[in-house]
């Protein structure tokens, strides 16, 4: 499976570069067990951030990432199997999984939930 891992990026951090480094490490820590269990992870910033830097993005919360940063998981979910949704505070997470209920993908909350791809 596809499987978005949503949780907190910005979150809880008051936009302290450390923090969102921080949450970002923590969404990226489950990425290889769940490739490992033959599934594609995929985090949104890993898309997102390339993309807000090419188009000239200042600052977190800027026009330009507003106009990136959300809609690139919203995208994303259009090709995804499932949402991994990890703990804490996130109101973009949070938007994630509504969107993927929406879309009848399967949502997580936790690792060993995910079965192993056949």
């Amino acid at each position: 499976m596809l499987i978005l891992i949503a949780g907190p990026y910005r979150g809880g951090t008051n936009d302290d570069p450390k923090l969102i480094q921080q949450n970002l490490e923590k969404l990226e820590a489950v990425a290889l067990p769940l490739f490992r269990m033959g599934h594609l992870p995929i985090i949104g910033e890993w898309l997102a951030l390339p993309l807000l830097n090419l188009a000239g993005s200042k600052y977190i919360g800027d026009s330009v990432w507003d106009e990136i940063q959300y809609p690139v998981a919203h995208r994303l979910l259009e090709k995804c199997d499932a949402v991994l949704r990890l703990e804490g505070e996130s109101k973009g997470a949070d938007n994630d999984v509504r969107i993927a209920q929406e879309r009848g993908l399967e949502i997580y909350y936790r690792l060993e939930d995910i079965p192993n791809a056949e």
